[in-house]
């Protein structure tokens, strides 16, 4: 049996008066999606539960079948596992975005899609000035870095530490949303003395010049210690991979023993090569059990208030990732796909929010239930629904009582 997974992350979302009071998953023409609803079933899952906040993080945990309230230990390690960071028992992984702050408040996540080379001098820098033996400035893809506090004891954080998500609070002002509880001290310290650091660095003064956002701080969040998960193939018998241009991702990939696989032209943006992206999903279906494809698009232009973007993106995937990915599958004698989104990414808060979203599942041994599409107005009329989104993995494989609860 070959197993596909598709990931259109944040694609869930809510009717928008822009697109007629549709979602961008009615709105978007996906032939090759709603061809898999008609053959098979359309159902909902929750994959973050309340006592978390809504993210990839423990969305992307739940997809692949593992609960986060036993395996979750914060963001930023799963982003470590994914550079070949090794955590010991007292360090901690936090995630260091580049962000663009103007008058307090919170304008650019991203510092303007900042680039990989600028932000790896600015990350050099900051490392030169900020950094100690405890502290360890990584640069990782375009705004999304790494500070790695490396402890001689259990060091200053604790699980009460808590921090926010800069994607989540666009247009706020920072000052509601610092760190706070043990440690938060020296994480707004080092927020605070990365405005002077990178005030007037070179590569601030080029990008202003060129008419972009330069990156006026760094805001650290998402911190947590190293992860145990059980490799997949232990639990579910089956050898992975994963196609995606997020750390966040691949990291939890690596952890669990899928096979990272890079893709030339992925950008972890709406830019990215989507057919790329398929292409390689189908070779690697030659060699793999399960192939997992994760998109960001669809929670980026959801990040940026672009509805016309976010349905564009999920054509793209219809067309260029499912689609080659349905055709290749059907070569084999058994096959099943399934897509979900790993959380809601609403268009009109800009962030990720809290509810059930609607998956697809079709394939071997998988009935047609009736349904005509895929979004969110089928799904809520299914009575295939998932509280603990972890367990739809078992049912996808078709494993539910040999794997009711991992070991």
């Amino acid at each position: 049996m070959k197993y596909a997974i598709v990931i259109p992350d944040g694609a869930a979302d809510e009717p928008q008066a822009i697109l007629g009071n549709r979602t961008p998953l009615q709105a978007a023409r996906k032939p090759n999606i709603d061809r898999l609803a008609r053959l098979g079933r359309v159902g909902l899952a929750n994959n973050v539960p309340d006592k978390f906040t809504p993210a990839s993080d423990v969305a992307t945990l739940s997809l692949f079948g593992y609960d986060p309230l036993r395996y979750y230990t914060g963001r930023a390690p799963l982003e470590a596992a994914a550079q070949g960071i090794a955590l010991g028992p007292n360090d901690w992984a936090i995630r260091c975005n580049l962000v663009y702050i103007e008058e307090g408040l919170m304008r650019d996540f991203t510092a303007g899609h900042i680039s990989s080379e600028d932000a790896r001098e600015l990350i050099a820098t900051l490392q030169q000035a900020l950094g100690t033996a405890s502290l360890q400035f990584v640069a990782g893809v375009s705004y999304r870095n790494l500070l790695i506090y490396r402890g001689d004891d259990a060091g200053p954080f604790s699980t009460e530490t808590k921090t926010q998500p800069p994607h989540d609070i666009p247009d706020k002002p920072i000052s509601d949303y610092l760190p706070t509880g043990p440690g938060s001290e020296l994480l707004r310290d080092l927020m605070e003395r990365s405005r002077e650091i990178l005030r007037d660095h070179p590569v601030n003064q080029r990008r202003r010049q060129q008419g972009k956002r330069p990156a006026t701080q760094i805001w650290l969040w998402g911190l947590g210690q190293a992860p145990s998960l059980v490799p997949f193939q232990r639990i579910y018998g089956k050898r992975g991979a994963i196609i995606t241009a997020v750390d966040l991702v691949r990291g939890v990939g690596a952890l669990i023993g899928w096979k990272r696989m890079d893709v030339p032209g992925a950008t972890g943006y709406v830019d990215t090569d989507y057919a790329a992206k398929g292409r390689y999903a189908t070779r690697a279906l030659e060699d793999y059990d399960l192939v997992c494809v994760h998109i960001e698009a669809p929670d980026e232009a959801s990040h940026e208030g672009k509805a016309d973007v976010k349905v564009w993106t999920i054509e793209q995937i219809d067309e260029h990732i499912v689609g080659p990915i349905a055709e290749a599958l059907a070569r084999y004698p058994r096959w099943r796909i399934w897509i979900s989104p790993d959380h809601r990414t609403t268009l009109s808060t800009r962030a990720h929010a809290r509810g059930m979203v609607p998956w697809v599942m079709a394939g071997t041994d998988i009935p047609a239930e009736g349904f005509s599409s895929y979004d969110e107005s089928q799904a809520e009329n299914s009575s295939h629904r998932y509280e603990q989104g972890w367990q739809v993995m078992p049912v996808f494989l078709g494993q539910e009582a040999a794997h009711a609860t991992p070991l």
